[in-house]
């Protein structure tokens, strides 16, 4: 069964809420349990939020890569492919982020 604490919205996983809510420190009272429905979207999506937030990192490792490029300045092609994987590692990273933030409105987080 899962517990979503109405404070700051931690999911907690059990037979029943915990005493305190690990994140904020509400207490038990202050729990809902999830319907049957609104678990399995979060069971559902767990997976799919753990990718998004890899490729997020990998997204952020890319720029990182890039920049050092960039700096190490070899000569303008080597400049431009490194400026090119900086944007297009942006925009992977922000498609990410939007995605889980539509998880997030929907209850699967």
């Amino acid at each position: 069964m899962l517990w979503k604490c109405t404070v700051c919205r931690y999911t907690h996983e059990g037979d029943t809420a915990p005493e305190a809510c690990p994140k904020c420190g509400a207490p038990a009272e202050k729990f809902n349990s999830l319907s049957d429905e609104d678990t399995q979207k979060i069971y559902t999506s767990d997976r799919t939020n753990d990718i998004h937030m890899e490729i997020i990192n990998l997204a952020m490792a890319i720029t990182e890569l890039a920049e050092e490029g960039i700096e190490i300045n070899l000569d303008p092609p080597c400049v431009s492919v490194f400026e090119k994987a900086k944007q297009e590692a942006w925009v992977i990273k922000q498609r990410s982020k939007a995605e889980l933030s539509g998880h997030m409105e929907k209850g699967k987080w």
